[in-house]
Parts: C-alpha cells; sequence; structure tokens
C-alpha cells in the first residue's frame, strides 16, 4: 500500500516536472503557488522563535526574519549583487526609498535590510494569515491608504518614533508594486516624513526583475538582482516648501540608477 501511493507520488511530481518544462504558465503557477506556500510556512515556524526571544511585537524581530528568508533566494535560483552597503552606516535615523516590483521584493528586502529598520505597509497585510502576523511581530507600521487623515496620523507618530527610538523607516514611493522595468511617479508621504523629521534619505535601487519575472508573460525563472544602495540625502534645513524638490530630485536620481543597473538607456 505504502509503495502504491509513493509510485503515485513520484508520477505526479514526473508529470508535473514534464508540464512545468513545457508550458510557461504551469511553471509559473507552480514557482508562485510555492513560494506563496513557502511564506505561510516559514512565518508559522518564526513567529513562535520571535516571541520567545523578544517577547512580541518589536523591530528588533526584523534580524529573525531576515535569516530565515534570506534562504528563500537559494530554492529559486536568485542571486543579489549589492553594492553601496555603507552608505547605511550611519547613526541616527533615516528614511530608505525604494523602488517596488513584485512580491519577490521581499527577499530583496531581505537581503540588505539594515538593523532597527521598520517597513512601511498596507493595513490589508495585516490580516494576510501567517505572514500577517509575522510582519506584525516584525515591528512593520501599517497605514490606511484610503484614508488621507489616518495615513497623515500614522506618519505623525512616525516622525516621533524616528526621532525618540533612532529607528530607519524603509518605505516604497511608488506606492503600488510595478513591474515594467520602469518607475511609477513618486508619492510624496516618505519626503514629507524625511523633512519633518529632518532625517536623510537613502535611496535603494533594484534592477528591473522583467528578464525573469514577468507576470503577464508568465515568466518566472532564476537571475541576477543588481541592488545599490545610493549615498543619503540631507534634508537639514528643508522646508515643507522643498518637498516637491526632494521628491523630484530622487526619482530621477533612482530611475538612472534602475535603468543603470538594468541594462538599457536611460
Amino acid at each position: 500500500m505504502e509503495l502504491g501511493w509513493l509510485l503515485w507520488g513520484a508520477a505526479v511530481l514526473l508529470l508535473l516536472h514534464v508540464l512545468m518544462e513545457l508550458s510557461p504558465a504551469v511553471n509559473f503557477a507552480v514557482r508562485i503557488g510555492f513560494y506563496c506556500l513557502l511564506c505561510v510556512v516559514s512565518s508559522a515556524l518564526t513567529a513562535p522563535v520571535c516571541l520567545l526571544v523578544n517577547g512580541g511585537r518589536t523591530v528588533k524581530n526584523m534580524k529573525i526574519i531576515k535569516t530565515a528568508v534570506k534562504t528563500f533566494k537559494y530554492l529559486f535560483g536568485l542571486r543579489f549583487e549589492v553594492k553601496g552597503l555603507e552608505n547605511f552606516n550611519m547613526d541616527g535615523p533615516a528614511i530608505i526609498v525604494s523602488n517596488h516590483q513584485s512580491i519577490l521584493d521581499m527577499m530583496g528586502l531581505m537581503e540588505i535590510l539594515p538593523d532597527n529598520c521598520a517597513q512601511v505597509a498596507k493595513k490589508e497585510l495585516m490580516y494576510a494569515g501567517t505572514v500577517g502576523l509575522i510582519i506584525y511581530l516584525g515591528g512593520v507600521i501599517f497605514i490606511n491608504r484610503k484614508s488621507t487623515s489616518s495615513a497623515k496620523m500614522v506618519m505623525s507618530e512616525v516622525a516621533k518614533t524616528m526621532a525618540s527610538d533612532k529607528v530607519k523607516v524603509w518605505v516604497y514611493p511608488e506606492g503600488t508594486r510595478n513591474c515594467t522595468g520602469d518607475l511609477l511617479p513618486f508619492k510624496k508621504g516618505a519626503f514629507h516624513l524625511a523633512i519633518q523629521a529632518q532625517v536623510p534619505v537613502i535611496p535603494v535601487v533594484y534592477s528591473s526583475f522583467t528578464t525573469f519575472y514577468n507576470p503577464k508573460k508568465k515568466l518566472f525563472t532564476s537571475g541576477k538582482i543588481k541592488v545599490e544602495v545610493l549615498p543619503p540625502i540631507e534634508t537639514k534645513g528643508l522646508t515643507p516648501d522643498d518637498v516637491t524638490d526632494l521628491t523630484d530630485r530622487c526619482f530621477h536620481t533612482m530611475r538612472e540608477t534602475l535603468f543603470r543597473l538594468s541594462g538599457r538607456p536611460s
């Protein structure tokens, strides 16, 4: 009986392998399904460790989460080439802004996430099962994107926390995933926050995923991701009147870097 189940299991796996080789759509669905399952299982296993080690919700749990997520790249054949990590080596708080491409961004985030750094995420992620639990335990700052007044109140509290706890805050200024190989226009919230708190902005750019990951084309293979941490942009002495200029400066700098890392003309 056990031999029969083993033979059936082997046959199913063989068939699945053949279908993945023959059909990009099947390959994409299986790899995305495996990635989602991995996130759920890893979150469920990591949450108790966070509770035991740090006792509850704290940005310190990100060290534990980071250790777990950094193993994912080996399962998906992804390689990271990172430059500029020394730009994180600064005392005090900062706003880190990066481009946002896909659900795979979590692997890129955890590959370089500095210590004592909290991320800003949409409130809906809090209810994503064990994944929501683990990012809650990791001290992620949740904002309600549908309520401008609520989001502004949260960001105001974030500014106070940055000053008191000396934490860095990671924001995706595009506001949503964008797997086009270009940048969407930046929202100004992160730059308002940087000027309000008078802290530097550190741009981080990941090369385009489009050569190995493209949902529209059902493409998901192995690949290399280039990452560059750019020098901090100071905001001391800037006022709310300077938010637009600061936003534009970061956008153009990051866009030029994205094209350069991705090997396409600017």
